[in-house]
C-alpha cells in the first residue's frame, strides 16, 4: 500500500512539476508578448493615421489647386475677352476677343514645349534649363522645391495659367490697329523674352529676385506684380507709341461698344482672381484664406476710390470708373496678398484706386500716348504701386518668408525691403522696355505689325477674320 502512494506521489511529482512550469512559462509569455504587441500595434495605426491625414491633406491641396488653375484660365476666358471686348468698338469685338483665345491655346503648346522648363526648370539667376522641355520628368510626383503636397502636374497647369493670360493683358493697348499674323509672332517671341526670363528671376529656383529659394535681390512677390502686371502694363505702353494712335484717335469718339460685356467680364476676373491670389499659396490653408480676404478688400476699396475721385471730378459716376478701379486693386493687391492683413490690403486698394484713376484720365491725356484699352494706366501703373506697397506692408505674422520671427516689411520694421521691391520694379520694367522693343522690330520686320488704314476703318473682325460678332440683318 505504500508502495503504491510512493508511486502515486512520483507520478504525480513527474507530470505536475512541467505542467506548473510551462504553465509559469506561459503566464510569463502572455504577460510580456501583449505589451510588446500592443506597442507594435499602436506604432503601426499611428503610422496609418500619419499617412491618412497627409494623403488627406495633398488630396486637398491638389482639389484646391485644380480648381485655382481653372479659376485663372476663366479670367482669360471669358473674363478678359469679354472685359475687352466690350470696350472696343463694335467692328472690333471678335478680334480683340480672338487674341484672348488663341493665347490659350498657343501659350498652352510652348508651355508644353520649353516654357515650363525655362521658367521653373534649373537653379540659374535669370532663366531656367531645359530639364523639363516637353514636360520630362513633370508627373504625380511633387517638386519639393516650389510645391511639397501637390503633384507638380497639378503646380505645372496652374503655372501655365499666368502665362496665358500676362500677354493676353498687352493686347488692350494694340486693340483695334494690329494684325492677327503680327499679334501671334509678337506674343510668341514675348513670351520667351520678357515673360520666362522674369517668371524665374522672380519665382524658379536660385533666380535673381526670388525671396524665398536664394535670390540676391528678395523681392516680394506672390502672385505676379512683377512677373504679369509690370510686364505686361510696360509692354503694353511700349506697343502703344511703336504701332502710333489709332486712326482718328483722340478727336474721334471711340466709345466701348457694349459696357454690359464688360461688366460681366469684370465682375468674372474679380472671382477668377480669388484662384490667382489665393491659388498661390500653393495649398489649402491659412495663407490662401488670407490672401482670400486681402484680395476681395482691396478690390472693393479701390472700386469706390475710383469712383469717388470720378465723382469729384465729373458730378458722378460710371459703371466703367467702377469696373475699372476694381481690376486696380485687384492688380495692385496681387504682390501683396500674401503678405498683408485685411486693413493693409483696404490702404493698398484706396491707393491703387486713386492711383490708376489719375494715370488713365491725367497723365494719358498730358502725353497723349494712344493705350486704347488702358492697359498701362491699369496693369503696369498698379502693378508698380502694389509691388512698392508690398515693401511696406508685408508683415511676418502673415507669411514669415524670411523664417521665424524675421522682419518682412516696413510694418515689421524692415523697410529696407522698399529698396528690394524697387530692384525688382526696375528690372521688370527694364526687361519689358527693352524685351518688347526688339521683338516689335523682329515682327515688324517679318509679318509687319499694324492693319492698313482701309482694313482699320472697316474694322478688324472683317478684315482680319471674315466675320462679324453681330449680324443685324438675321
Amino acid at each position: 500500500m505504500k508502495r503504491r502512494c510512493f508511486l502515486l506521489l512520483a507520478i504525480f511529482a513527474v507530470t505536475a512539476v512541467p505542467i506548473a512550469l510551462f504553465s509559469a512559462s506561459a503566464s510569463f509569455g502572455q504577460s510580456a508578448a501583449p505589451s510588446d504587441f500592443s506597442k507594435a500595434t499602436t506604432n503601426e495605426k499611428l503610422n496609418q493615421l500619419d499617412q491618412r491625414v497627409t494623403a488627406a491633406q495633398s488630396s486637398a491641396d491638389n482639389a484646391w489647386m485644380l480648381v485655382s488653375a481653372a479659376l485663372v484660365l476663366m479670367m482669360t476666358g471669358p473674363g478678359l475677352a469679354l472685359f475687352y471686348g466690350g470696350l472696343v468698338r463694335r467692328k472690333n469685338t471678335l478680334a480683340i476677343m480672338l487674341q484672348s483665345f488663341a493665347l490659350m491655346a498657343l501659350i498652352t503648346v510652348m508651355w508644353a514645349l520649353v516654357g515650363y522648363s525655362l521658367c521653373f526648370g534649373g537653379n540659374g539667376p535669370v532663366i531656367g534649363g531645359f530639364e523639363h522641355a516637353f514636360l520630362r520628368g513633370v508627373g504625380a510626383e511633387p517638386n519639393a522645391d516650389y510645391a511639397g503636397t501637390i503633384p507638380q502636374t497639378t503646380f505645372m497647369v496652374y503655372q501655365l495659367m499666368f502665362a496665358i493670360i500676362t500677354p493676353a493683358l498687352i493686347t488692350g493697348a494694340t486693340a483695334e490697329r494690329m494684325k492677327f499674323s503680327g499679334s501671334v509672332l509678337f506674343m510668341m517671341l514675348w513670351f520667351l523674352v520678357v515673360y520666362a526670363p522674369l517668371a524665374h528671376m522672380v519665382w524658379g529656383k536660385g533666380g535673381f529676385l526670388n525671396a524665398a529659394l536664394g535670390g540676391k535681390f528678395p523681392t516680394l512677390d506672390f502672385a505676379g506684380g512683377t512677373v504679369v502686371h509690370i510686364s505686361s502694363g510696360v509692354s503694353a505702353l511700349v506697343c502703344a507709341l511703336y504701332l502710333r494712335k489709332r486712326t482718328g484717335y483722340p478727336q474721334q469718339p471711340m466709345p466701348p461698344h457694349s459696357l454690359v460685356l464688360s461688366f460681366i467680364g469684370a465682375c468674372l476676373l474679380w472671382v477668377g482672381w480669388f484662384g490667382f491670389n489665393a491659388g498661390s499659396a500653393l495649398a489649402s490653408n491659412g495663407l490662401a484664406a488670407s490672401a482670400f480676404v486681402a484680395t476681395h478688400f482691396a478690390a472693393a476699396a479701390a472700386a469706390l476710390a475710383w469712383s469717388a475721385a470720378e465723382w469729384l471730378k465729373n458730378g458722378r459716376a460710371s459703371a466703367l470708373g467702377a469696373i475699372s478701379g476694381a481690376v486696380a486693386g485687384l492688380v495692385a493687391i496681387t504682390p501683396a496678398a500674401g503678405f498683408v492683413g485685411p486693413m493693409p490690403a483696404l490702404a493698398i486698394g484706396v491707393v491703387a484706386g486713386a492711383f490708376c484713376y489719375w494715370m488713365v484720365t491725367k497723365v494719358k491725356a498730358i502725353f497723349k500716348y494712344d493705350d486704347a484699352l488702358d492697359a498701362f494706366g491699369v496693369h503696369g501703373a498698379g502693378g508698380t504701386i502694389g509691388a512698392l506697397l508690398t515693401g511696406v506692408f508685408a508683415q511676418q505674422a502673415i507669411n514669415p518668408i524670411f523664417g521665424a520671427g524675421t522682419p518682412v516689411g516696413g510694418l515689421d520694421g524692415h523697410w529696407g525691403q522698399i529698396g528690394n521691391q524697387l530692384v525688382g520694379v526696375l528690372i521688370a520694367w527694364g526687361f519689358a522696355l527693352v524685351g518688347t522693343l526688339v521683338v516689335l522690330k523682329i515682327v515688324d520686320m517679318i509679318t509687319g505689325l499694324r492693319v492698313t488704314a482701309e482694313d482699320e476703318e472697316a474694322g478688324l473682325d472683317i478684315t482680319q477674320h471674315g466675320e462679324e460678332a453681330y449680324n443685324l440683318e438675321a
